[in-house]
């Protein structure tokens, strides 16, 4: 070895061995693609979320569905005050020309359409289904698009489906809790009018009966 250092130092043209000099150009090569190359592994594994990110995803996804199913649920127990809740604070709800903003302005819009709920009132007439929830989380907003499904109790007391629709949702995280800021319910089956005759003719059959 020291041999070999000696005779390349006492050798004015520097000749390079037998396969040296192709490996002395694949060296600097490699060097400067692995230079190039670097800056973009960084910039990839900055952009990879953290495990404390992707556990604050599912958090945030799993408190989005959950929304979706109180949704359902307190309208069905007539709970107006927790159904309002679900909303921020100038959240709305829409159904075609029908803009209602405000957790009061919900909760009116309750009251309205099913009256006030009598002490212990347990429904056994009807509830909705909530299905196919599709989430976008991006920060403090979110974004939500389901499915739901209106069962009623039918001439001989079957399960009865009867409004079939979807919701699209902007939801917001309000002092530290999501909350519905904008929800429009697009009735399906059967469409708005369709079902906004249903409901005067069921309403205006409930006050003959009283």
């Amino acid at each position: 070895m020291y041999a070999l250092l000696a005779f390349r130092q006492g050798n004015d043209d520097d000749q390079a061995l037998p396969g040296e000099s192709k490996m002395n150009k694949t060296v600097p090569a490699a060097l400067a693609a692995l230079t190039l190359f670097l800056p973009l592994l960084a910039t990839v594994q900055a952009a990879d979320p953290t495990v404390e990110q992707r556990l604050q995803r599912v958090e945030d996804e799993l408190a989005i569905r959950r929304i979706l199913v109180d949704y359902s649920a307190t309208q069905d127990a007539r709970d107006f005050p927790a159904y309002a809740a679900l909303f921020a604070k100038n959240g709305e709800w829409v159904n075609g020309r029908n803009v209602h903003k405000g957790r009061e302005a919900i909760l009116k819009m309750l009251v309205d359409l099913y009256g006030p709920p009598p002490p212990g009132y347990v429904n056994g007439d009807s509830y909705h289904i909530s299905s196919n929830a599709q989430i976008d989380v991006k920060g403090d907003r979110a974004t939500a698009r389901s499915r739901h499904l209106l069962l009623m109790r039918g001439p001989n007391g079957e399960p009865t489906p009867m409004l079939a629709g979807r919701y699209e949702d902007e939801l917001i995280r309000e002092n530290g809790q999501w909350k519905i800021l904008r929800r429009v319910d697009t009735p399906v089956m059967p469409t708005s009018e369709e079902w906004s005759k249903f409901i005067r003719e069921r309403n205006a059959a409930q006050k003959e009966k009283r």
